[in-house]
């Protein structure tokens, strides 16, 4: 004989989660985007939560989600519980390899910055490992397996420290400048850019203000597949000095308009604030204020 159990069936982590998420950022699309899975899987486990519990926590609307009375009410204890569940997570990580610290970056600036960099980067940390993961956009901390955040920002926040002022330029392989004297030159030759950057016209909007100057040439998704086809004489790139510095040393690469222009970004690290067992973790990031 089965009675039934006044103890409800827990439900699956995955939908608490949806709640939370949700609830903190606003919407089941940015949610998604968090938790890297669509928008109707977040609504459809959100849907399930209520239905468990017999309660609307979103109002639904044309223009996207708002949280009722109840789901406000419940929203800061979410957070803390599940801000709970990743520091234990992180502890976790940390006492089963304690000797190891994850550095989260974005494409360019793992293969650009800290790739020449890591060589001596491990020297100076050993025996300390160092692992390098690239995203196109900055994780929050909490909510990651990563020890240390290095990113583009336009202003930096409470935390962040600064490894560079970033500034433009074109530059391009010694037989291609021996055709370029001025800037107005720059419409003859082919212009490279990463295409999800503006960098050429933040640089001719500097050096050639009223000009209805256009960059035309190729453009990449990989700011590194750039740089190799200016390397190759593929044409003038508009170079990030922090990212091509090296080849700019080496005279693999030159400055054929030498007119620098700064970005209005600066190269910036971060870490949790106040987070356990982060010695590890500050000392990387000392060491690569050093390095920068």
């Amino acid at each position: 004989m089965f009675l039934d159990s006044p103890i409800r069936h827990t439900l699956q982590l995955n939908a608490l989660r949806a709640f939370e998420a949700s609830a903190r950022l606003g919407g089941f699309a940015r949610a998604a985007h968090e938790l890297k899975v669509t928008p109707g899987a977040i609504a459809a486990q959100v849907k399930a939560l209520e239905n468990e519990y017999g309660a609307a926590l979103f109002e639904r609307h044309a223009k996207g989600v708002r949280l009722t009375a109840l789901g406000e009410s419940m929203k800061d204890q979410f957070i803390e519980a599940f801000d709970a569940v990743e520091e234990a997570a992180r502890t976790l990580r940390r006492l089963s390899a304690p000797q190891r610290v994850h550095i989260v970056t974005s494409p360019a600036l793992a293969e650009l910055w800290i790739g020449p960099r890591l060589p001596r980067l491990t020297e100076m940390l050993a025996p300390i490992e160092i692992s390098v993961t690239a995203v196109d956009e900055a994780p929050n901390l909490k909510r990651s397996p990563f020890d240390l955040c290095l990113f583009y920002t336009e202003q930096l926040e409470r935390g962040q420290r600064m490894l560079a002022v970033e500034e433009v330029l074109p530059v391009c392989v010694p037989a291609l400048a021996a055709r370029i004297s001025q800037p107005e030159d720059l419409a003859d030759v082919r212009c490279i850019a990463d295409v999800g950057w503006s960098d050429w016209d933040v640089w001719t909007r500097s050096v050639m203000p009223g000009q209805k100057f256009v960059a035309r040439g190729p453009g990449f998704s990989l700011y590194s597949i750039a740089v190799q086809q200016a390397l190759l004489a593929s044409g003038v790139l508009i170079g990030r000095r922090s990212l091509i510095q090296r080849y700019l040393d080496s005279g693999e690469l030159v400055a054929p308009v030498d007119q620098s222009v700064p970005l209005g970004m600066v190269i910036a690290a971060w870490k949790l604030p106040g987070a356990k067992g982060n010695r590890m973790v500050a000392a990387v990031e000392e060491a690569l204020m050093q390095l920068a």
